[in-house]
């Protein structure tokens, strides 16, 4: 029991580490640029517990998200967001100190180089995200001091943070958005002569 209780709390604070919004200091993702940003929903599944979410409202909120955080980004090479929401829970309202579930979402994610015309990473890249927990949430659940609206919008947050992480990770290791031989910038600087 002692484990389960330090493995909860484990997860509550790498939770609370992911969200990116817009203010936050831009990662050096080299050349990236985002291009298209395409979400899906139509065939998620809803947790046992779970608020309602309508498919267009997670579109909404996956796509306003990753638009506000990605569109800073100015490279010199386009690269294209598939996202599919696969399943969700956002915690209703609880019993506190006894039942207090978290919010949680899954989405597989595909990103496209626009130059080369295809897929960055072969294998779709599922993440599994979870809210930012605070104090009152964290011993009441979400459901009480959060609307549906603010659970969607947070967990879209957390989500973009993750897949920025992932990106980071890509692009260090593996050389995605390096500047390309040859590759102009999509805009031409202004003359300073």
């Amino acid at each position: 029991m002692k484990r389960i209780f330090v493995l909860l709390i484990g997860l509550a604070l790498i939770a609370g580490c992911t969200a990116a919004t817009p203010e936050e200091p831009l990662e050096a993702l080299g050349e990236f640029k985002l291009g298209h940003n395409i979400v899906v929903a139509g065939k998620t599944r809803r947790g046992p517990v779970s608020r309602k979410a309508t498919e267009g409202e997670w579109v909404n909120a996956l796509t306003t998200a990753i638009d506000e955080r990605f569109s800073q980004y100015q490279g010199s090479q386009l690269y294209h967001f598939g996202i599919s929401v696969e399943g969700y829970m956002l915690a209703p309202e609880g019993l506190p100190l006894v039942y207090t579930p978290k919010s949680a979402l899954i989405i597989n994610v595909t990103l496209w180089d626009d130059a080369a015309g295809k897929k960055l990473n072969e294998k779709v890249e599922q993440l599994t995200i979870f809210e930012t927990t605070t104090s009152g949430s964290f011993l009441i659940g979400s459901g009480h001091n959060r609307t549906k609206e603010e659970q969607l919008m947070g967990l879209s947050r957390n989500a973009v943070g993750r897949i920025e992480e992932w990106m980071l990770e890509q692009h260090l290791a593996n050389g995605w958005f390096a500047k390309k031989s040859g590759t102009e910038p999509l805009s031409t600087p202004p003359d300073e002569s």
